[in-house]
């Protein structure tokens, strides 16, 4: 029997629909991590904190599914074969919460300064970022459902990264290049710091992509 065969049955279901809740928080997640951003940049400190306080409930809900998911695993020998990829998905994706988390709690907790011109560069960031994650949750659903449509999802996953790669390389250039008197040395740095974090969120996204990629050729052995 097939892995396909597997997921299509009915005692499989309980896992796809807990996967279904964890991307669903994967994406509410994303939704907060943007909008933390904005109300950051635009000096909204009410909505941030809100925002925070929302990003620390998702990442316990996450938790919660993740432990149940990996419970399903272990407890259901037909899945004996697939066991490792999904555990590694659901780690790639308990990464990028934690990502997302994290980057927000930077905000609060360093308050980088970061220059009204460079706003409108950073929060672009942040929305392609999220779009690259964005772009797996589509195709880590077809894993279980439609193996052959993953690699038409993953593909917008490289293109969104490669675009936060060099929107984050053009504000560090701008950062070190054109903004030599306007800021400090250590301003510079802590810029470039918070760009890269955010650029990593994209990266983070490229894992799932090859993990998926990994899982759906597998799954078409």
């Amino acid at each position: 029997m097939g892995l396909f065969d597997i997921f299509s049955k009915k005692k499989a279901d309980g896992l796809v629909g807990s996967m279904d809740k964890l991307l669903g928080i994967v994406d509410q997640s994303l939704l907060v991590f943007r909008d933390g951003v904005k109300n950051y940049l635009y000096n909204d400190e009410s909505s941030f904190v809100d925002n925070l306080s929302s990003m620390a409930s998702l990442e316990a809900e996450a938790g919660a599914r993740i432990r149940e998911i990996e419970s399903t695993l272990y407890s259901r020998g037909y899945l004996i074969r697939s066991r490792g990829d999904i555990m590694r998905l659901l780690e790639r994706f308990d990464h990028i919460i934690s990502i997302i988390s994290v980057d927000l709690v930077q905000f609060e907790i360093e308050n980088p300064k970061i220059p009204a011109e460079l706003r409108k560069e950073f929060l672009k960031l942040s929305e392609l970022a999220s779009m690259a994650v964005e772009s797996t949750i589509p195709g880590s659903k077809a894993y279980f459902t439609q193996p052959e449509d993953v690699a038409e999802t993953t593909e917008r996953v490289y293109f969104y990264e490669k675009e936060a790669v060099k929107l984050s390389q053009s504000i560090k250039r701008t950062v070190f290049h054109d903004m030599v008197d306007e800021l400090k040395l250590s301003e510079k740095f802590h810029l470039r710091y918070f760009a890269l974090h955010i650029e990593d969120l994209a990266k983070a996204a490229v894992k799932v992509a090859e993990q998926l990629s990994v899982m759906a050729i597998k799954r078409a052995l």
